[in-house]
């Protein structure tokens, strides 16, 4: 589950461009997605054809066999790793095989209860691979049908979230560039977590003059999740960029004096040289042209990223 440098690459142009930046984290995910079930699928054959019992044990041998990597055995009961640690405040491999099974005996029956009650209801899922092919029953169509739809679910909650922190710098960099910005005006160091600190977080991107030090942050978010702009207003940030603000996120950030940037208003990134000015940033207004411009400095900071 990876974000490639290009797409970095082509969600930052989308974002300065004041284009929706989504469409690239969905077809990720849909490519991720479907190399998963087919995958699955051929899986599924093998472990079918080679089973001797005709219950649904099948699966459970295969599926949440003790040899297969923790991430593996969680998602094929149901679950993922990071709702296992939520639960039981530990992920250790133990831990994931005894909450997997017991979720996967839980689940099992629930499948059971429900096609018990809906008699009426048939369904067979065949699979076919190379000339051989399998049949499923209601129940262990349900038991695939329902992993796939967590495979789905974690793919696109951990690809969103790598997303945003991969453009983060990226994003900031170029706009630096582009105003030319210099680069003793701008800290972009990577974040080395301080261990004896009770309280350290992850600070994006810093805007510097002389001594002042003004903390920019950035949330690819839309407008269906103000809270997300409350806690990053909470942190004390000085500059706050985003892809979509509410009115409301924007009469609170000028209320509490903070500098914002929505991206997808018309020409939107053309208010940091606003901000810039009114931080005594040393800038040079930017007058070109984005489709010619932004491909060279993106091509240029992914050459020499750490």
């Amino acid at each position: 589950m990876t974000l490639t440098d290009q797409v970095t690459k082509n969600i930052v142009c989308k974002l300065l461009k004041s284009e929706d930046y989504r469409i690239e984290i969905v077809t990720l995910i849909n490519a991720e997605f479907l190399q998963f079930a087919i995958d699955f699928f051929k899986k599924i054959i093998d472990a079918k054809l080679q089973s001797k019992d005709i219950t649904i044990d099948w699966y459970k041998k295969a599926f949440l066999n003790p040899k297969l990597s923790a991430k593996e055995i969680a998602i094929n009961s149901g679950l993922n790793k990071k709702t296992i640690h939520n639960m039981f405040n530990s992920s250790t491999k133990e831990i994931i095989i005894d909450a997997s099974n017991e979720h996967y005996d839980l689940l099992y029956k629930s499948i059971q209860n429900l096609v018990d009650t809906e008699d009426e209801l048939e369904l067979t899922l065949t699979i076919k691979f190379k000339g051989v092919s399998v049949d499923l029953n209601v129940s262990e169509s349900l038991i695939v049908i329902n992993t796939l739809a967590v495979k789905r679910a974690e793919l696109r909650g951990g690809l969103w979230s790598t997303a945003g922190k991969k453009v983060e710098k990226p994003l900031m960099k170029s706009l630096c560039k582009l105003y030319q910005v210099p680069e003793n005006n701008y800290d972009a160091s990577h974040f080395v977590k301080n261990k004896r600190k009770k309280v350290d977080r992850e600070i994006d991107f810093y805007l510097l003059n002389n001594d002042k030090q003004y903390l920019c942050e950035v949330k690819l978010m839309g407008k269906g999740n103000p809270e997300s702009a409350d806690a990053i207003i909470a942190r004390g940030t000085n500059v706050f960029i985003a892809d979509t603000l509410s009115q409301q996120n924007k009469n609170q950030c000028d209320q509490l004096g903070i500098n914002w940037i929505a991206l997808r208003g018309e020409n939107g990134y053309k208010k940091f040289g606003e901000i810039l000015h009114k931080l005594n940033i040393p800038y040079v207004n930017y007058y070109g042209n984005l489709d010619n411009d932004l491909p060279e400095i993106l091509d240029e900071l992914f050459l020499t990223k750490e």
